[in-house]
């Protein structure tokens, strides 16, 4: 039954109630922070440990949702080319939904990794040249996604959390992150 619903369906097409090809009209410009992201990209998916760092190659994809109100993203590690072979030990395929709240005049943001178990909120907003994230890990530790050096076509990620009540932030995550370039045919 596994390797059935693994399956790509053949001439699937998205819901059209979920699915959306632009941003709504109200707020246009404040769904663009995270409306940059949609599209395809590849990534250098690193997590650090007191023992080592280990990499590995990840994919995350970004679409619009819910009447252009909303950003989806999907991120799995390792990559879907990758997983048979891979001797990733920490293994995901889970979802973020993102959302301008115009009453707080920030983002909410929801991941979910079926695979793990996990429900972890935070907020966003933009900060200078960077969009942090601010949550709390499942174990109640303050921790920080943080997206930097955003290019259209590159962005860096990295994961931090505090152990001191946000006085100092060690390093846990981090991705370096390129836009997928479909080739002309």
């Amino acid at each position: 039954m596994d390797s059935v619903v693994n399956q790509p369906m053949k001439g699937f097409l998205a819901p059209e109630g979920l699915v959306a090809v632009a941003p709504n009209a109200d707020h246009a410009d404040k769904l663009m922070l995270f409306g940059q992201f949609v599209g395809d990209w590849e990534v250098d998916f690193t997590v650090h440990e007191p023992t080592g760092s280990e990499t590995v190659k990840a994919e995350w994809h970004f679409g619009w949702v819910l009447e252009g109100r909303a950003i989806q993203d999907v991120f799995i590690v390792p990559r879907r080319t990758d997983r048979e072979d891979s001797n990733w030990t920490r293994d995901d395929y889970g979802t973020c939904l993102r959302f301008y709240d115009p009453n707080l005049d920030y983002w909410r943001v929801v991941w979910i990794s079926p695979r793990h178990g996990e429900i972890i909120t935070l907020t966003a907003r933009k900060i200078g040249d960077e969009i942090v994230l601010e949550g709390k890990d499942l174990d109640d530790t303050p921790m920080r996604w943080i997206f930097s050096n955003i290019v259209s076509n590159s962005f860096h990620w990295r994961r931090v959390y505090s152990t001191d009540g946000g006085t100092t932030w060690q390093l846990h995550k981090e991705m370096i992150v390129r836009r997928v370039v479909e080739q002309e045919r």
